[in-house]
């Protein structure tokens, strides 16, 4: 994240909290997150010249969409309880929840001031209402088939890219068919990056393991779905018939058969799929260039 995003995040704070301590808080939790290698800034102030935009706030409303995105982040860390080296997670839970409000009211004030009402208001709260909804669903485990899967990150991530575009064309004149465009590729580019997320966790057999938390990501349904003597405690770990403790017991036997179940291979091809379907988007994207390459690159083109 560029210096100039963080100082209009520190000015958004500054501007809605007067108590010196939850002032220091909020900024470390800014630092913390500026320390991310990708940027949401940099997807709406993409989006908005993409598409030609001059809007006078395009900086206040791409630290914005960070201001946001870092609310979500510490709402997401601690309903999985997992990310204990982030320094929301070193403090009791009410005081990140006070920040979390905080942050909402910050992000409110902050569009208002730069004009953002009307339709463009009502589609950022719907947006992000649609997130919550996908991550609720994750939470509370009611992904059971791939298509519910799918549906579940397309609403949970996907949101949240739509989002990002969302901050970046609400001030400009794009019609609605580029914004619908935009957003089913947004859609798209948060499945690839959440299935990116999922593979990387499937590799990964500890306490905080999607696997361990009887997570049903795409990985994990395909191995539930095994019909092989060898996957029988897994099933039964998701069935709660056994504990934790006897999977970690035999920790690197499961990791060598979730390497050779098929499922990191089967993985990969879904997401090549959705990667697929990205590209066919881009490319019908009526926009110029060099802004259509450059929102191809900030997005998906590692996948590509």
């Amino acid at each position: 994240m560029d210096r100039e995003t963080v100082e209009h995040m520190y000015r958004m704070v500054d501007d809605h909290v007067g108590a010196e301590n939850l002032n220091a808080l909020l900024k470390a939790f800014i630092e913390e997150k500026a320390q991310e290698q990708g940027s949401w800034a940099s997807i709406t102030r993409c989006t908005h010249d993409m598409l030609g935009g001059a809007s006078p706030h395009i900086d206040r409303l791409a630290a914005a969409t960070e201001l946001i995105l870092l609310c979500f982040d510490i709402v997401d860390d601690l309903q999985d309880q997992d990310h204990e080296s982030k320094p929301w997670m070193r403090y009791p839970p009410e005081v990140a929840l006070n920040a979390v409000l905080v942050l909402l009211t910050g992000f409110m004030g902050e569009i208002g001031q730069c004009g953002v009402n009307g339709r463009p208001l009502y589609e950022i709260s719907k947006m992000l209402s649609r997130s919550v909804s996908g991550q609720h669903k994750d939470v509370t485990n009611e992904v059971s088939e791939v298509d519910d899967y799918l549906t579940m990150i397309q609403e949970k991530s996907g949101s949240l890219f739509r989002f990002a575009c969302l901050m970046g064309y609400c001030l400009t004149d794009c019609s609605e068919e580029t914004m619908e465009r935009i957003d089913d590729l947004a859609d798209c580019v948060g499945m690839i990056h959440q299935i990116q997320n999922d593979l990387k966790d499937i590799a990964q057999f500890d306490v905080k393991s999607d696997l361990l938390l009887r997570k049903r990501t795409l990985p994990v349904l395909y191995l539930l779905k095994v019909d092989s003597e060898a996957f029988r405690p897994v099933k039964e770990y998701y069935e709660g018939k056994i504990t934790a403790d006897a999977l970690v017991q035999d920790k690197e036997q499961y990791m060598q058969l979730i390497a050779d179940s098929g499922c990191i291979e089967y993985t990969k091809i879904v997401q090549s799929v959705c990667v697929q379907k990205a590209e066919e988007l881009w490319t019908d994207l009526q926009v110029p260039s060099p802004g259509k390459e450059k929102f191809r690159e900030l997005t998906y083109a590692a996948f590509a």
